[in-house]
């Protein structure tokens, strides 16, 4: 890949917010003396700034930037389609080692009938066997919430007793439970092979009639802050990926797997309390945030938030977020409702998503890939999703500098 030093210099300077405007270096007026070594000083100082940060016209700054350097080097090796398999954290299938050779998978969910029928042995090397494939390291995911959603701690092959809901951890222990809980947790499941925890749930939920409601510490927003501050700090501590979810807040709304849900909420409700506590986990260093399927009217009124531009804006611009924003199953009915002409997979990368959750991983890969070569999606667009992604598994250690 090109590496468009030109590009990178105009970036260093005027783009993304990287430099103050004072910093431009400005013309010499004929009437100041300046000498010829000053000026060749200035220019080589200049053009090593440039080279040194290749990079800038994709990303600059943020959670992941230590490991930019290295991520670039490896996005320039890569061809279009190691790139598109890289975006996609798919279900995991029975196969997982021949599809993830096969497409160069981002990463594999994993779900309770992938789990059931194992041990804590027999899991580890299924999941060895699906990475030992894999040139780049794959994110290994699962929900493991608490309470209701445990994929794994369900399993008495695994656990004695699954993991407690956020509010019955909080009952027992307050936020030190929390915390511990957290922290018990993401050792389990580092353990067995897992780097990401799809959890924990940043909804603020206080009537036990929503839809979310068991899944939230079920307080109003300051307390659903401090819990989401506790379980990313626990969770980071131990060494496994969070996943703030549902953004930009679930609220009262109907789920989303079996229809679609529409949020009539005012602008001032999601600001002043649902954000709250996604801004406290990105403040604790989450290394993802999931957008949900709803289709939030005071921000978007036509399009589900996964699919929003205006969604990861806010995201991006308002709650600072420089990690990985990944999409809700794009399989589930509240965007399948809403793409009855065309498929997701395309337009959900358009609009800011670094990784798809994906059930129809093939189909995905296919579409993202066409749209690509139509320039539907731009190569930028794809090169910075996947330097995000890839400098993410270097700071977790999945790969080494």
């Amino acid at each position: 890949m090109r590496k468009h030093f030109a590009a990178a210099f105009i970036c260093a300077f005027l783009l993304t917010g990287c430099a103050n405007v004072n910093d431009i270096p400005q013309p010499v007026s004929e009437t100041v003396s300046v000498t010829e070594a000053a000026v060749t000083t200035v220019s080589e100082t200049t053009v090593t700034e440039a080279e040194e940060k290749p990079w800038e016209y994709l990303l600059c700054g943020g959670e992941f930037s230590e490991y930019y350097d290295a991520a670039y080097a490896m996005l320039s090796e890569m061809s279009m389609e190691e790139k598109v398999g890289q975006l996609l954290l798919a279900r995991c299938p029975d196969n997982a080692a021949e599809q993830a050779e096969r497409f160069q998978l981002g990463g594999y969910v994993l779900f309770k009938r992938n789990v059931k029928d194992k041990t804590p042995e027999t899991l580890r090397d299924f999941i060895g066997g699906f990475q030992s494939v894999s040139e780049i390291p794959m994110i290994c995911a699962v929900d493991e919430e608490g309470g209701e959603i445990v994929r794994v701690s369900s399993l008495s092959a695994f656990r004695e007793t699954r993991f407690p809901s956020p509010s019955m951890a909080y009952k027992n222990g307050g936020f030190q439970g929390i915390y511990d809980d957290y922290s018990e947790k993401s050792k389990f499941l580092l353990d067995l092979g897992f780097n990401l925890n799809l959890a924990p749930v940043a909804d603020v939920s206080v009537d036990p009639k929503d839809y979310i409601y068991s899944r939230t510490l079920g307080l109003p927003a300051e307390e659903t802050a401090e819990y989401i501050t506790n379980a990313v700090s626990a969770a980071k501590e131990a060494g496994i990926s969070s996943c703030l979810k549902h953004f930009p807040g679930y609220g009262n709304n109907a789920d989303t797997h079996t229809g679609s849900a529409i949020d009539e909420r005012s602008e001032d409700s999601f600001r002043s309390s649902d954000f709250l506590p996604f801004k406290a986990g990105i403040d604790a260093g989450a290394e993802c945030v999931l957008v949900s399927h709803n289709i939030v009217k005071c921000f978007d009124g036509e399009k589900p938030a996964s699919l929003s531009p205006e969604i990861h804006r806010i995201l991006r611009e308002e709650l600072d977020f420089s990690g990985i924003i990944m999409t809700d199953d794009l399989s589930m009915d509240a965007v399948s409702l809403f793409c009855t002409d065309s498929l997701p997979y395309a337009e959900a990368v358009n609009a800011g998503n670094d990784m798809l959750i994906v059930t129809e991983y093939e189909a995905a890969y296919n579409d993202i890939l066409s749209a690509t070569e139509s320039e539907e999606i731009a190569q930028e667009t794809i090169d910075r999703a996947v330097m995000r992604i890839i400098a993410w598994k270097y700071s977790k250690g999945l790969l080494e500098q």
